[in-house]
């Protein structure tokens, strides 16, 4: 949770790390995906921080508008206080939507339409967590209670419903374990 100017500054900087480099002036110009997400990510840093600290809330309206906008342009639903540092959304494309019961560790990337949490309009208590370093392919989905372990690969348009451990990559409908690094490393 981001609670103080000194958390705010390492979320961003541990997400820009991870993004590479800042937008140029031509991508703000041409107006390319990389300034969009960028612009998205450190938006959700800011409401995070204001929302939580309770200080100025004139600019956390601020912030909160400019987040909801960016939220309805680019189809990308986070809401705040889910995600560790190091955010990665790769592109824009299909709805990306994770659900307030969720708690998703350091070091996680993205990829287009993936969805976190459960699907029904209201809340039914099912609450998932997920370790640090995983990616989620391209439509993945992760829906009931479900603890996902660190260093995990979920593949592209995979259904997880079960808890993963650590180490795995995960694919399929239902997802099923397709190898476990951990045994190939030792």
């Amino acid at each position: 949770m981001i609670k103080t100017k000194a958390d705010l500054r390492h979320f961003l900087s541990e997400d820009l790390k991870r993004f590479g480099s800042k937008p140029s002036l031509k991508d703000w110009v041409m107006k390319n995906e990389v300034w969009y997400i960028f612009r998205y990510q450190r938006m959700l840093r800011h409401v995070e921080f204001y929302q939580n600290s309770g200080k100025f809330k004139p600019a956390y309206f601020l912030y909160f508008f400019i987040y909801k906008r960016l939220c309805y342009k680019l189809k990308i639903d986070i809401k705040p206080n889910n995600i560790g540092p190091g955010l990665r959304i790769y592109h824009l494309g299909a709805l990306i939507r994770i659900k307030t019961n969720c708690r998703i560790g350091k070091n996680c990337s993205l990829q287009p339409g993936v969805v976190i949490g459960n699907k029904n309009l209201e809340d039914d208590g099912s609450f998932v967590t997920v370790g640090d370093n995983s990616f989620f392919g391209i439509g993945s989905k992760v829906f009931g209670a479900v603890v996902l372990g660190n260093n995990i690969v979920v593949g592209a348009n995979s259904v997880v419903v079960k808890s993963v451990p650590d180490n795995c990559v995960v694919a399929g409908i239902p997802a099923k374990i397709i190898k476990n690094k951990s045994k190939i490393i030792k």
